[in-house]
């Protein structure tokens, strides 16, 4: 029987974690310096919230608030601070930032905490193609500033002063996969289940008699797509099918995708972008779809904020994106895990 590893508080592991962390620090410091300078408001918004949010594969941490009469009320940990971004929105921000301590349940790995910081920022009135822009600028600038000419992560590299390459889902179904993806996407955005199925069990990989569109898409982009994306420099992964993206507005080129992109590098993904939906009907069907999902797979669901959705209806157009930046920090600092640039790591737990 091995011995344990020692805590991460005992001092000779701190002594070897301390470069990483103090380099951490340097890091958000810098990026804090670079939105200052482009006119960003920084906000801390609350973590307690109503609902978490509405996506089907994301678990919360539930809660309670206890009144002084002894009323309880249900409240979750947030999952992001999307939510109360958007209302800061409505309220009448335009450049708005917030470096926030969020919270994911069932997560834990070498790309996975429970509680992490994301970084998310939001610009009104501006295409989601600007966040691209953004997102290459401060690649670099976390590179520079970890003194890192490389990302690596497992034997993969990138470069990441280079410009990121921009993929279409569809072009890396096409180009990976062998997949015509779109053929299995009708102009609404329904899906072909049995379509999509033909073509992933003539790509050689496993399809379940229960295994709905998403679960072959999603199966599809884990085993095919992701692990060549952002090798030698950074790939933008953009055009998700309309069924994939529940908070992004329809590309107004082809009504099958959306204006979702997600960031890579070194096979890892970074972030997640939208040009936001700002439609409340809309967007209230594809929670209620969501959250339908979610009880069948989870036997959970999570509320409406229904606050949210009147904030919604006077928010303006706007793109927004969240930045895991503890796995961005691990990139730069040559880490291995994302516990290794996490101060404080939470304790692990028994399967």
């Amino acid at each position: 029987m091995t011995a344990a590893a020692s805590p991460w508080w005992s001092p000779d592991r701190h002594a070897d974690r301390r470069p990483r962390l103090l380099l951490r620090n340097r890091i958000l410091a810098a990026f804090r310096a670079w939105f200052a300078a482009r006119d960003f408001v920084e906000a801390e918004t609350a973590c307690l919230q109503v609902s978490p949010g509405n996506e089907a594969h994301l678990s919360a941490f539930a809660t309670e608030a206890i009144g002084a009469s002894g009323v309880r009320t249900p409240l979750y940990l947030h999952t992001s601070p999307e939510f109360a971004c958007k209302k800061l929105l409505a309220a009448g921000e335009t450049r708005l930032l917030s470096i926030a301590r969020v919270f994911r349940n069932r997560e834990r790995g070498p790309l996975h905490h429970p509680e992490f910081t994301m970084l998310e920022w939001y610009r009104a009135g501006v295409p989601y193609t600007d966040l691209m822009a953004d997102c290459a600028d401060l690649l670099a600038l976390a590179a520079d500033t970890a003194g890192a000419r490389r990302f690596t992560y497992r034997g993969r590299e990138a470069d990441p002063y280079a410009e990121p390459e921009r993929l279409t889902l569809a072009e890396a179904f096409t180009h990976f996969a062998g997949i015509d993806l779109l053929a299995t996407v009708s102009p609404p955005g329904e899906t072909d289940r049995d379509g999509l199925a033909a073509a992933v069990a003539q790509a050689g990989l496993r399809v379940a008699p229960d295994d709905t569109w998403a679960d072959l898409f999603s199966r599809v982009l884990v085993a095919r797509i992701e692990p060549h994306l952002g090798i030698g420099r950074p790939t933008i992964l953009c055009e998700y099918p309309i069924s994939e993206a529940a908070l992004a507005r329809p590309a107004p080129g082809d009504p099958r995708v959306a204006e979702r992109f997600e960031l890579y590098a070194c096979g890892v993904e970074l972030a997640n972008a939208f040009g936001e939906l700002t439609d409340p009907v809309t967007l209230r069907a594809r929670f209620e779809v969501e959250m339908a999902v979610k009880l069948r797979v989870y036997r959970e669901a999570y509320p409406i904020d229904e606050d949210f959705f009147e904030a919604l209806a006077v928010m303006p157009d706007a793109s927004g994106i969240a930045l895991g930046f503890d796995r961005l920090a691990m990139l730069a600092c040559g880490a291995n895990r994302i516990d290794d640039v996490i101060w404080t790591p939470v304790a692990e737990t028994l399967p």
